[in-house]
């Protein structure tokens, strides 16, 4: 069990775990269950706050500290120095970045197997000047003199280093250490064993009932399909919608896809009504709220064409049910998404959602355990908004024509030199601007879009692909060539954050 005191790096220790095929869940430090016989261990993640600070996080550890072994992992160490009669106080040096594991304790069992020299990531502005009676000192760097401890008459330790991330190179040694070594998890949650466990808790769940089941296209509706397919087969009705603003041709090369790996699905073309929903709406919210509403109205229609359906599935996977019980309370809103929210109060039915235990990445090995196809697995992620939200400022069929036109080109070209499955995601958005050109003799002046590729893990921070400039150069001149209207292509370089993936 992970307890969360705000660290932008707590999925990433609970991500690391899980590639260790060790289950474990996450917690806010202010709101988690009491430890049963089924919890092996508690890391106390990292935070922004200082323990100095008279709003930090104060959990109260009383059943579980001393009685089950606890890892403190940057503030979580600073807590249980600060909290145990120990001394924080700000650092006089310059603590952010790489480190060298200078002294370290080899024989700990936390420092097992791990190099002396080996190179950490700090990030913390306090740094522990006094630890409490019976706690050791198990590692240093050169500025950091406590930089690991173990209390001497428990199982519970601290490090003020970062484990889960990249640049702490023997991180997912000593993560491994803790969770296999010292509590004593087996590492046997593995995609196979998920789905096994799934489909046995569906058929409990959900009995002789029947379901039904938005599906998108994307990855996260696809797998929880195959799941519940597998547990309870015709009883799910799949339903597929086109809301008009898909890749071009894609609605029917995914429902063609959807019927050979044998779902029980059902397309319906409703893109006139999204089109038309659309029309003379420039406001990205408003957009997204519009689309939402039709894909609602058009879903329950169909879907009452479904006789005797209990339960709606979702593809809820990890990181929206961390995000709705978070430390602060929910996020601000920086975009509506479009999902399938409000069905279940609009059609009286139960909620089903069998890929909430995982995360992004744990969404598409199950894919893979299930044998679905790479070009459903391996597709990008796709905004439920579509093109819409690519096309910046109001929808129009004209301006649809453009951009799929111009988004096929650039990801065919991706696919034909291997980048695709090099990127996270891949898009073109269309501008509202036009700029002046020339094309053989004559001046033009058409529209300008934008390519954008990033590289991610989950989408949550991405980072902008650095694509070769000949095969930039290649798909720009096919654009502007092929494209009717368009005559100027740029490449956005933008990362997230402070950018987000779309536009819109």
């Amino acid at each position: 069990m992970i307890l969360d005191f705000g660290s932008q790096y707590t999925q990433l220790i609970a991500r690391r775990i899980r590639e260790l095929n060790v289950y474990c869940e996450i917690h806010p430090f202010n709101h988690f269950p009491q430890p049963d016989d089924s919890v092996r261990g508690v890391i106390l993640s990292g935070s922004p706050w200082s323990v100095r600070d008279t709003r930090a996080p104060f959990p109260d550890l009383t059943g579980i500290k001393g009685r089950i072994p606890m890892l403190g992992v940057c503030y979580g160490a600073q807590y249980l120095t600060h909290k145990y009669g120990g001394e924080v106080l700000p650092s006089n040096t310059r603590e952010y970045g790489r480190a060298k594991l200078v002294k370290v304790d080899t024989g700990d069992p936390l420092f097992k197997g791990i190099t002396p020299g080996t190179q950490v990531w700090m990030s913390h502005g306090d740094t522990i000047v006094k630890i409490p009676q019976d706690y050791l000192i198990t590692g240093s760097t050169e500025d950091v003199n406590v930089a690991a401890f173990r209390i001497s008459v428990e199982q519970t330790w601290g490090i003020q280093f970062h484990p889960e991330v990249y640049h702490t190179t023997e991180g997912t040694r000593m993560l491994g250490n803790f969770v296999r070594g010292i509590c004593g998890c087996r590492g046997d949650w593995t995609p196979e064993s998920f789905v096994d466990m799934t489909v046995r808790s569906l058929r409990e769940q959900i009995g002789n009932d029947r379901v039904v089941l938005g599906l998108s296209g994307g990855v996260d509706s696809s797998v929880a399909a195959l799941l519940l397919d597998r547990a309870i087969g015709d009883r799910l009705t799949s339903i597929f919608v086109d809301n008009g603003l898909l890749r071009k041709d894609e609605y029917e090369s995914v429902l063609d896809a959807y019927r050979r790996m044998g779902l029980n699905v059902r397309g319906v073309d409703a893109s006139a009504a999204f089109v038309d929903g659309l029309r003379g709406v420039d406001d990205p919210e408003t957009k997204r709220k519009i689309i939402g509403r039709i894909f609602i109205e058009v879903f329950d229609l169909e879907a009452h064409n479904v006789q005797n359906v209990k339960w709606l599935a979702q593809g809820t996977i990890y990181p929206d049910v961390i995000e709705s019980v978070s430390v602060n309370g929910p996020s601000a809103t920086i975009k509506s998404h479009h999902n399938v929210g409000g069905l279940p109060d609009k059609m009286h039915l139960k909620v089903v959602e069998p890929l909430r235990l995982l995360f992004k990445d744990e969404v598409r090995r199950v894919g893979r355990a299930l044998g679905m196809p790479d070009e459903i697995l391996s597709r990008h992620p796709f905004p439920g908004p579509g093109l819409a939200i690519r096309i910046v400022g109001e929808v129009t069929p004209a301006k649809l024509e453009t951009l799929r036109d111009a988004d096929e080109i650039f990801i065919s070209g991706l696919r034909r030199s291997g980048w695709y499955d090099k990127v996270w995601q891949a898009a073109v958005i269309l501008l509202p601007v036009q700029s002046v050109g020339v094309m053989g003799d004559e001046r033009t002046y058409e529209n300008a879009v934008v390519l954008r590729a990033v590289t991610s893990t989950d989408g949550m921070t991405a980072d902008w692909s650095h694509l070769p400039h000949e095969f930039l150069a290649e798909v720009s001149n096919q654009i502007i060539n092929r494209v009717k209207g368009v005559n100027r292509v740029v490449y956005d370089i933008s990362s997230k954050p402070p950018s987000t993936i779309e536009w819109e």
